[in-house]
């Protein structure tokens, strides 16, 4: 079960958006889980993903306590990928977030190679995750489906930003933060790739898809022409 289950869209939308995890188990695989852990993510580092996570530290990407509000738009919006992996200090979960199925599945096998012996996840369709494990060779062990949405449907965001917002898990990306992202796309204050930085800053444990986002809101900012 992973928090990336939720990611709002139909199964073709996710054609760019492979998350795989590791997890050691508590009491069992998690003492000298450490160097696994950044191994795992050294070896993502040869498939070129988009980010990477450490659920205690967060992603490549991350916000900053000693900058003005305003200088957050001109800052550097290079992912650090090296900061994650640094980072890594005690037993947790940690992501590889790709927007390529090539990728990924390469990625995949790699780490079967390597047998670390924790957990792997895969969270995207459910085709796109039998695929990788199929191109691993490994079986899948169980498959986790989202039921949606419930209740009052009428007043969720749309669907442009209930895609960009559940791709935080945790909720860290408000609603109106990722439609204000929109805005300023539509009205040419910031590019898709700029606004798509911002939001995934606000990822806490790195797992949001900058390539993804830039999809979305370059489709809402075509829908303007």
């Amino acid at each position: 079960m992973t928090n990336t289950l939720h990611r709002f869209g139909d199964a073709a939308s996710f054609y760019d958006d492979y998350v795989i995890f590791a997890i050691p188990s508590q009491g069992k695989t998690d003492k000298g889980s450490v160097p696994k852990l950044k191994r795992f993510l050294e070896i993502a580092l040869q498939f070129q993903p988009v980010n990477l996570g450490d659920a205690r530290n967060g992603g490549a990407l991350r916000p900053s306590r000693s900058m003005q509000p305003t200088s957050h738009w001109n800052r550097d919006h290079t992912p650090d990928f090296r900061a994650v992996i640094d980072g890594v200090d005690a037993p947790t979960t940690v992501a590889a977030v790709f927007d390529d199925r090539v990728n990924a599945e390469n990625f995949l096998k790699a780490v079967k190679e390597a047998d670390l012996g924790m957990c792997v996840n895969v969270s995207t369709s459910v085709d796109g995750a039998e695929q990788c494990c199929h191109f691993a060779g490994q079986p899948r062990h169980s498959v986790g489906y989202s039921l949606g949405f419930e209740g009052k449907t009428e007043k969720l965001p749309n669907t442009q930003v209930l895609t960009l917002a559940t791709m935080c898990g945790h909720g860290m990306i408000s609603a109106s933060l990722a439609k204000k992202m929109i805005d300023w796309v539509k009205e040419g204050r910031r590019t898709p790739e700029q606004a798509a930085a911002y939001l995934t800053r606000f990822c806490s444990c790195g797992v949001f898809n900058p390539s993804r986002a830039c999809r979305v809101l370059e489709d809402a900012r075509r829908r303007m022409v």
